[in-house]
């Protein structure tokens, strides 16, 4: 555990006039849909304020003019408790571009995060071992189906169990840079994928394909393609795992935090 407090970095960035959530919200930016009755990102800025591990709040977005249209978040701007940064193409440009900016260790989330609570960024501060450059949040898949069996996920299958990401991440070291570089190189080649396994290896492709490859396993090769060293920091919290991408996302969200917030 790290008694180190982080500049947080927000991924913020919009996907244009024609993304799904915003229309259906009526808003004209995927960052400002309401979930149980306030912007997505003015929950997630104030989960990581309240969380006692940041320092600095900076979202990275495509106009810095869109935090002006939520109160609160316009408010905490003025008075210097928060920073906009121009996104840019991608989200691995964005966080590349943050280490122009920005000294590590980085936080880094989404702004679509709308069900992270500070208890959730503490556990996963606290949970980032000493010594590492990069950290990654991860739910077990057997959590998420126990808790949300109705809700559609995509887990990534090794063969120590299936595991769900967070966007939840920590950028411990000017070398975690390495990292954004990698993830850059993959997403050109997503759609290509021979190309991508070139990227990740391809014993690794092959091993992964057959269910041969467990989580350690997997980090190691990430480690020997990155020269980084990598950690992932289990959460058996299921809600860290749900994010607000779809009409589905948005629906459950909406009823969990109802129920949440009806308990108070």
């Amino acid at each position: 555990m790290t008694a180190r407090t982080a500049t947080a970095l927000v991924l913020a960035a919009s996907r244009g006039p024609e993304d799904p959530i915003a229309r259906q919200a009526g808003v004209g930016h995927k960052a400002l849909v309401p979930v149980g009755g306030r912007p997505m990102l003015q929950r997630v800025v104030e989960a990581l304020g309240a969380s006692g591990c940041v320092g600095r709040i900076v979202v990275s977005i495509d106009r810095a003019a869109v935090l002006a249209a939520c109160p609160a978040l316009a408010q905490a701007a003025a008075a210097g408790g928060l920073e906009a940064l121009a996104s840019r193409a991608s989200a691995s440009a964005s966080v590349a571009a943050a280490f122009d900016a920005l000294e590590p260790p980085i936080l880094v989330t989404t702004a679509d995060h709308a069900l992270l609570t500070p208890n959730l960024v503490r556990r996963f501060w606290a949970g980032v071992p000493e010594g590492v450059d990069v950290a990654a949040g991860i739910v077990e898949a057997r959590l998420v189906r126990a808790a949300f069996p109705e809700a559609r996920r995509t887990f990534l299958g090794f063969r120590d169990g299936a595991i769900k990401g967070t966007n939840l991440f920590a950028l411990m070291t000017p070398g975690a840079r390495a990292i954004a570089d990698f993830w850059a190189r993959a997403e050109r080649h997503r759609k290509r994928p021979l190309r991508l396994l070139v990227q990740v290896g391809p014993l690794t492709g092959v091993a992964f394909a057959a269910g041969l490859l467990t989580r350690a396993g997997a980090v190691r090769r990430l480690e020997r393609r990155t020269g980084l060293n990598i950690a992932l920091v289990p959460l058996d919290d299921a809600l860290a795992a749900i994010d607000v991408d779809k009409a589905d996302d948005l629906a459950l969200a909406e009823l969990l935090l109802a129920a949440r917030e009806g308990d108070r």
